[in-house]
């Protein structure tokens, strides 16, 4: 729910649809984190009640006059009259009566109650109920969160306790009821949460029930901002509560697209207790439909955690115009998605995790979400995986259905249904420095491909055991071997037919060893001291020659083998990986006035593989390069770079490149860097290409070659009061804008905007019926009120 621009003109702001409810029940920070109900404070000893006020004694006021042997008063001119010990109402003239413990107040009066205050013209009060009416009156109450630690549950989550978040709320009427310690029945009045001397905004209504700690109620509402009324409600229940999550509906956003018109978002929020909340949304679309959807969340801490949304769009027929004036219209249609996560703890040392990314259109998927990365995805995924863990044994089982699309009707299957490994950990044998595993893995691996017109299966059932045995040698901290033998038998139910390249029904077993030793060293340092060096005051530099021998037994049938991961990549021969890394460390002083600290602030590293059977080229998955299907047998790897910097904790940036060995070319590069000062700036960039090689295959392709440029910034002041958020994708290669979005927001101290404007190209190729899309969506925030981000991750990225 959390992440998420057309050459028409702009619509009018849309008229309220007639479906808009009658009631309208808003929600109290919905986002808050998820935790369990606080401790109820402990109830004060009888013994420990403050002794009541004498009424003579105790007022003070310029005269007074008393009758009725003293029990009833008159008091004139600056009344200070106690009721308890939290309770005074000041006064120009009081009355009071002892046989019904009235007072009658008049001139400037004003009711305090601890930290809150009423004040009137005039007041009928009784002081022994602490109950009363004021006349033309103001007030003002502090709602405030739970000021001492919360105490946690085994699984739950309690968040920690934030000072400073109180809530004033004033309110106002021609008479104000105080018929509860914090309760109040307004007539023509209202009240509102900014507390500067003329409100942006206040709810004004005939009838309000005001009740600090729980819901507001108001009849014949209005909302209005700036003294502009802007919404009429014939009944709402406002939250002023003290939790930090309270049940209701949410503020709504709006939007207007160039594909799917105006809209409004709509969300009821059920906060079901401190570990649980759910969320219902309803979407409005004047171009295309509705939509509903819903997510529902829970945090047991360490036992559990996960999300679930789920949402529909019906969509009616659309028509569009083009900009040589041809009109295109879509089908109507139904489209779903569903996403979440979980991840639980159970009996016997197991942990569970799942993960949910599906949707039942790619065109509708690609079109419908408004930030990148779903908007762009072509995957649709479905996981799960359990782990368990006793003494020396450990079982991990897998369940992974990937579905890629390359378009609307073309896509292939991949993953496992299930996976299973089961491992014996490693153990030394007979108490030498030689360490003995073994694992075993039962799996049914999926490989479809889906056309409009066929479906071709090249799934099948795969086992395999291999045993391990490894000597590491450490002796020299400067020099390390790390030496290990191994053993694979595997049996596949199906196999490849090298010449047609299917698969066919012929099982396959293949059995090899390998030997495998890991050198690294010698290892060179040079240390410099700087004591005087205002960065660091002492630098390392090391170089770490590093060297991979693996030998692996001849396997003849290597080319009949299906490819599907890391188990079915070997090839025999002998591999030698050499490499240099070189890392650069700083002893800084990363806090004032603690020790300084030894961190890696450069590191370079590059490799590359010489293969004695050529053939090795084309299956190693050390490189991102080799597995692209068209490479071709040689002796040697590309060459690998990796750059990482990291001079500050404010500043960091990484780099991947692969060179061809053979035409001495760039294959592949990308880079990334980022920067951020405290909570004021926060910036990302990144670039990547892939170059064309003439005679190399996969590369030699235009169609699939690529360069692109990606930024996000995020900026906001010190108090949160402003902030901004701008990023772009460019594509490169054809001189094109992907997409820019920016967004923005205003905070008072009691309200506030958030706007979020965005310009998406599909490009010519799209499964869009317009080129490009413009968008613009708007969201309102009240003191103590929730908002959200509707389903399609708007104003996902707005940090309010």
């Amino acid at each position: 729910m959390i992440p998420f621009e057309d050459t028409q003109k702009m619509p009018r702001s849309p008229r309220i649809a007639p479906w808009t409810v009658v009631v309208l029940l808003l929600a109290a920070s919905a986002r808050a984190q998820l935790g369990q109900p606080a401790a109820q404070p402990p109830a004060r000893p009888a013994s420990q009640a403050p002794a009541q006020p004498s009424i003579g004694a105790d007022t003070i006021s310029d005269t007074r006059e008393a009758t009725n042997q003293q029990k009833d008063w008159h008091f004139v001119g600056h009344v200070e009259f106690p009721i308890d010990k939290d309770t005074t109402i000041f006064a120009d003239d009081l009355k009071y009566t002892s046989d019904d413990d009235m007072a009658i107040v008049t001139g400037n009066v004003t009711f305090a109650q601890g930290s809150n205050r009423i004040s009137a013209e005039r007041a009928e009060f009784n002081t022994k109920e602490s109950l009363g009416t004021f006349y033309n009156a103001t007030g003002i109450v502090t709602v405030k969160p739970p000021s001492r630690p919360q105490p946690v549950r085994p699984g739950a989550v309690a968040p920690p306790a934030v000072p400073g978040q109180e809530t004033s709320v004033i309110f106002f009427g021609e008479k104000i009821e105080k018929i509860g310690r914090k309760k109040y029945r307004i007539t023509n009045g209202g009240f509102s949460t900014c507390t500067q001397p003329t409100p942006r905004w206040d709810l004004h209504a005939g009838t309000v029930v005001l009740n600090v700690g729980h819901y507001t109620m108001l009849r014949q509402a209005v909302l209005t901002v700036k003294g502009v009324p802007m919404l009429y409600l014939p009944v709402i229940a406002y939250p002023t509560k003290k939790e930090d999550r309270a049940t209701g509906f949410l503020i709504p956003a709006y939007g207007v697209t160039t594909l799917r018109g105006q809209s409004i978002h709509d969300a009821f929020f059920w906060a079901i207790d401190r570990s649980q909340d759910a969320t219902i949304m309803h979407d409005w679309f004047s171009k295309v439909g509705q939509g509903i959807g819903g997510e529902y969340r829970y945090n047991y801490g360490l036992t559990g955690n996960g999300f679930l949304n789920a949402y529909m769009l019906n969509q009616h027929e659309a028509t569009y115009v083009q900009a040589d004036g041809t009109e295109t219209t879509t089908d109507a249609n139904r489209y779903f998605q569903l996403r979440g996560t979980t991840s639980e703890t159970l009996p016997g040392n197991i942990r569970v995790r799942g993960n949910l990314n599906y949707f039942s259109s790619i065109s509708t998927s690609q079109t419908f979400n408004t930030n990148i990365f779903d908007a762009t995805s072509n995957q649709r995924t479905i996981g799960g995986n359990v782990v368990g863990a006793w003494s020396s044994y450990t079982l991990n089982g897998t369940l992974d259905h990937n579905e890629y699309f390359y378009n609307a009707t073309d896509s292939s299957l991949s993953g496992s249904w299930p996976k299973v490994a089961f491992s014996r950990n490693e153990r030394q044998l007979f108490g030498s420095p030689v360490y003995f595993t073994v694992g075993t893995e039962f799996a049914h691996l999926l490989r479809n491909s889906f056309t409009s017109t066929s479906d071709i299966d090249s799934s099948l059932t795969r086992f395999d055991i291999s045993p391990q045995i490894r000597y590491p040698f450490k002796k020299w901290q400067w020099f390390t071997v790390n030496s290990t033998v191994s053993w694979h038998d595997t049996y596949y139910t199906r196999s490849l037919d090298p010449s047609s390249g299917t698969t066919v029904d012929d099982s396959l077993s293949r059995r090899f060893y390998s030997l495998q030793a890991q050198i690294v060293g010698p290892v060179f340092n040079r240390i410099w001291d700087t004591p005087d060096n205002t960065y660091a005051e002492k630098f390392k530099h090391s170089i770490e020659p590093v060297l991979t021998v693996t030998r692996t037994s001849t396997i003849d049938n290597y080319d009949h083998i299906p490819q599907f991961d890391g188990v079915d990549s070997f090839v025999g021969g002998v591999n030698y990986t050499y490499g240099l890394n070189n890392r650069f460390y700083a002893r800084r002083h990363l806090t004032p006035g603690a020790p300084a600290q030894a961190r890696e602030i450069v590191d370079v590293e590059i490799s590359q593989s010489y293969y004695t059977n050529q053939f090795q080229a084309q299956y190693d998955r050390q490189y991102q390069t080799s597995t692209y299907g068209g490479e071709a047998p040689s002796s040697f790897s590309p060459i690998a770079l990796n750059v990482r910097i990291m001079p500050t904790i404010e500043v960091n940036a990484t780099m991947r490149a692969e060179f061809d060995a053979r035409y001495h070319s760039l294959r592949t590069i990308s880079a990334s860097g980022g920067y951020a000062l405290g909570t004021y700036l926060q910036t990302q960039v990144g670039w990547s290409k892939r170059a064309f090689i003439a005679e190399l295959p996969d590369f030699n392709d235009p169609t699939r070659l690529d360069q692109t440029l990606n930024a996000s910034a995020t900026a906001r002041t010190k108090d949160n009061k402003y902030g901004t958020v701008y990023s772009f994708n460019y594509d490169v290669l054809h001189g094109a804008m992907l997409q820019q979005r920016v967004s923005g927001f205003y905070n008072a101290q009691c309200c506030g905007l958030a706007i979020e404007y965005q310009t998406y190209n599909y490009g010519a190729a799209s499964l869009s019926p317009i080129p490009a899309d413009r968008r613009f969506f708007l969201s309102f925030t009240l003191a103590g009120l929730g908002n959200f981000s509707p389903m399609n991750g708007a104003l996902g990225g707005v940090p309010r």
